[in-house]
């Protein structure tokens, strides 16, 4: 019997109020695939990767991650998913390296951890500035750090090259491409580049 699905939906629905954002989405996503997700503005894309991520609670359907039933067993998945969301959920306040050893003395990773991943982007020698004063192309380097560091089963990447330039995308693409035992959930708008990384396509309307 092979492996089970990373990520099984049947029905899937979630509301804002009256404003349906995913309507009866069904979909199954093999561990270790990529799955690239289109569709334009209010299309329920960043939905999606939030429900998937336990950020959002479904208001209908069934929605089975990492083996885990949502929303009830979403304490089983947080520290499995990593998140590369719109915006880059880190700490302004602090650095670039307080916000990954934060992480890190969180999800029990290792403290070299985060210095290999400033060195990989390179933001080292950067890495002691509030993350207030770095570029939105710095933060967002620190925010792929952030989403990596733990090394997660499951990759939610919602438009990841923003704000970074083409030397920027090489390095943060080392960290959050494809690889052996990574599932991979892609927003995107750049068909041509995402379809070439991915197994699968989702266009949401």
């Amino acid at each position: 019997m092979g492996e089970p699905p990373a990520i099984e939906l049947e029905g899937l629905t979630r509301r804002y109020g009256e404003r349906v954002a995913l309507a009866d989405l069904t979909l199954s996503v093999p561990a270790g695939a990529t799955l690239v997700v289109f569709g334009p503005n209010g299309a329920g894309k960043t939905t999606l990767l939030r429900l998937l991520a336990t950020l959002l609670r479904p208001h209908g359907g069934r929605a089975r991650v990492l083996g885990r039933e949502l929303p009830g067993e979403g304490w089983a998945v947080r520290g499995r998913v990593g998140l590369l969301a719109h915006e880059p959920l880190v700490f302004a306040d602090l650095s670039a390296r307080e916000n990954l050893r934060f992480h890190a003395r969180l999800h029990g990773a290792p403290r070299g951890r985060a210095e290999a991943l400033l060195e990989a982007v390179g933001m080292a020698r950067r890495a002691d500035e509030p993350v207030h004063t770095l570029s939105r192309g710095m933060t967002q380097r620190v925010a792929v750090c952030r989403a990596v560091l733990h090394e997660p089963e499951l990759l939610l990447l919602d438009e990841p090259d923003s704000h970074l330039d083409t030397d920027a995308q090489r390095l943060v693409g080392d960290l959050i491409g494809p690889r052996p035992g990574r599932t991979r959930v892609l927003v995107s708008h750049d068909r041509d580049a995402a379809l070439a990384e991915s197994d699968a396509a989702l266009e949401l309307a």
